[in-house]
């Protein structure tokens, strides 16, 4: 039977840290423009009760998203040993684009994967460049379309992309502009046919009735900006709401589907987006089994490195991967889960087995 399984991954962590403390003296407002009544120091330490969030990563002025693409895509072609002249695929996940620092356009032309194509040196014209809009499950969605490839004996070789320069639109007089931040992870996906191992299933939702925009592009809170200045916005509480309901559900669909038992799942590789939420949905995946959440089960990075949307995922893996992770392996033969939600609202799951 052929699969698909990964066969090397690749990191780009900017080095600019970003502490919570260096927002003690930014002007929050809410949505109406009106001042917190609270205190900053009140709103940062509540902040990270929530989110569990520190610190965050920021790319450097001169780099671009493609530039970090570039950057982790470098690694996991390095890590996987293979000719690069020989990827069928480059599927690159991002949700704004190049979005250099100080300016309102995002630069789409050409897109992100073909400049990472170039910047690589790949001249084989039968490797084929395109970006995924998916919000933050982009990285997870594109895994999935390169197992399709693969099955569909199209490909044998594909690079996977995901990566974000959320700093770059992020209002500042939003309190929710502490949670994002920057990075790009990415891996080496091959045709394989050694039974029972690399993606055993998946599932994938859009939910576009009332959660369409729950993730959205709109004004400043200060309502002296530009008016054509939009930054990232989002609906805290409903998606909070959304995603502890029905992130659980897809997550069960995908495992169901797999024929594999919950008792063999051994790390689930979430979106870092909030601790509190994501350990919420674990929790009730497990309950949908009737099972309490084992300890161990869930690495996180979102405390140094904050929400960089479609890079959480494939550098929460590398980390583990390469052994940076405290406290936290995969071994050969272990399942473990990928899974994500974001704009769109999209949801999506993997089971894989190492």
């Amino acid at each position: 039977m052929i699969s698909s399984k990964i066969t090397g991954t690749g990191t780009f962590i900017p080095t600019i840290k970003k502490a919570n403390k260096e927002f003690l003296d930014i002007h929050f407002l809410n949505d109406d423009g009106s001042a917190f009544a609270l205190e900053n120091d009140v709103i940062i330490d509540k902040f990270k009760t929530i989110t569990g969030i520190e610190e965050r990563r920021y790319a450097k002025a001169e780099y671009t998203t493609s530039d970090l693409a570039f950057f982790a895509a470098q690694k996991a072609i390095e890590d996987s040993n293979i000719d690069p002249e020989e990827l069928d695929y480059i599927i690159l996940a991002h949700n704004f684009g190049d979005v250099r620092q100080g300016t309102i356009q995002s630069d789409l032309l050409p897109s992100l994967s073909t400049r990472v194509k170039y910047k690589l040196g790949i001249v084989n014209p039968n490797c084929v460049a395109y970006d995924v809009l998916f919000g933050c499950p982009g990285w997870i969605e594109g895994v999935v379309q390169a197992q399709a490839f693969i099955k569909a004996g199209i490909a044998k070789k594909c690079l996977v992309i995901g990566a974000e320069t959320l700093s770059r639109v992020i209002d500042k007089h939003d309190r929710d502009s502490m949670i994002f931040s920057d990075g790009a992870g990415a891996c080496v996906i091959e045709k394989t046919t050694e039974n029972g191992s690399g993606i055993l299933s998946h599932a994938s939702q859009t939910f576009a009735k009332d959660e369409a925009y729950f993730l959205y592009f709109g004004n400043s809170f200060n309502k002296e900006e530009d008016k054509d200045m939009r930054y990232i916005k989002m609906l805290g509480r409903k998606i909070y709401e959304f995603a502890i309901t029905n992130v659980p559900a897809a997550m069960k669909t995908a495992l169901d589907k797999s024929g594999v038992s919950i008792d063999e799942v051994k790390k689930i590789f979430i979106h870092q987006a909030n601790e509190k939420m994501d350990e919420a949905i674990v929790k009730r995946f497990y309950r949908l089994y009737k099972h309490k959440m084992p300890e161990n089960i869930m690495p996180m990075s979102i405390r140094e490195l904050g929400n960089s949307s479609v890079a959480t995922v494939p550098t929460l893996l590398d980390l583990v991967l390469k052994g940076k992770l405290e406290n936290h392996q995969v071994n050969k033969g272990d399942v473990v889960m990928f899974a994500s939600v974001g704009s769109g609202m999209n949801i999506n799951a993997i089971v894989y087995r190492f």
